[in-house]
Order: C-alpha cells, then structure tokens, then sequence
C-alpha cells in the first residue's frame, strides 16, 4: 500500500468551490481507498491505496466531477513525493506560512520561472512537481503573475509538512 495525498484544486472554505470534509472524505472511501481521513477544509484528501497514481487521480476526479458538475483538476502525491517538497524547500529561512508549494503536472524547468512577471521581493525555485514561491510580505499582496502555475494548485509549507507527517504514519 501507498499513502497518498489528493490535492483537489479550486476548493474553498466557503463560496461556490465548497468541498466539505465529510463529502471528501466519502468520496476517497468510495474511490476504494483505506485509511482515508482529510486535513483541514481545502481539498486535501490522505489516504492508502494498492492503486497506482494514475487510477487515484482518475478515480478521485470521476468523485469531484460528480460533485461539481465540472471537471476540476487533482494533483496526487505519494508520501515520499510530499515528504520531498518539505526537505527541498529551499526558503527555510522564510516563515511557512509565507512559502507556497504550486503541485503541477508538468516537469518543472527553469523556463518556467523565467516567464515570471510582476516580481516585487518574491523568489522562486523548481521542486519535485512543483514550484516553490516565497511571497515574503505575503501572497495576499502580491502582484506575481506565473503562468506556470495557473493550471496548479498551492499549498503553505505548514499544510506541506503537515500532510507529510500525516502520511508518514499511513505506511
């Protein structure tokens, strides 16, 4: 079995992008996945799977699917993968509320980072499916527009690092 983290994108507290837990978590059980349990109100769904990567994510986007009435993007990592993003974070020396993880599906590359825009004191580093960005005075004033992330979904590094530790006990 792996521990897995669905990472559903667009899911609010509140609004139209509404997830709540218990739904979320009715979903991963009826995907047919073990241990499954949620972490905070933001679309991320923990759990054990003999399933590979491909038919987790196909699974869980058939759930959010149905409970949207859209298509909605779930990017899926493995316990090693999220444990990876903590250890390679390259902002350590920034608060972690303040560093977000942007998961993608795409190999990061340097090219992406160049087609940055509106920097204003943000940095940003290539990670493991991802790209870290440090928004220093906070994402919330922020003007960086990062094509790369677009299509992402972001998570601070306290949330990263909490899933990690969760997962780490799933296997």
């Amino acid at each position: 079995m792996t521990a897995y983290v669905a990472l559903v994108r667009a899911v609010n507290v509140t609004g139209t992008g509404m997830l709540p837990k218990e739904k979320l978590k009715a979903m991963g059980e009826a995907c047919g996945f073990d241990n499954v349990r949620t972490f905070i109100n933001s679309g991320n769904l923990l759990f054990a799977s003999e399933f590979g990567e491909a038919e987790v994510r196909e699974r869980m986007e058939r759930q959010v699917a149905d409970h949207f009435g859209k298509p909605l993007q779930v990017y899926v990592r493995s316990r090693r993968e999220m444990a990876a993003a903590v250890a390679n974070n390259p902002f350590k020396d920034d608060k972690p509320s303040r560093v977000m993880a942007h998961f993608i599906d795409e190999k990061p590359v340097k090219a992406m980072l160049d087609e940055a825009r509106d920097l204003a004191g943000e940095r940003l580093a290539l990670g493991p499916r991802l790209i870290y960005v440090s928004y220093g005075e906070g994402i919330g004033k922020t003007k960086l527009k990062l094509p790369a992330i677009k299509k992402g979904t972001a998570r601070n590094m306290n949330s990263v690092a909490k899933i990690a530790e969760l997962l780490a006990g799933m296997e």
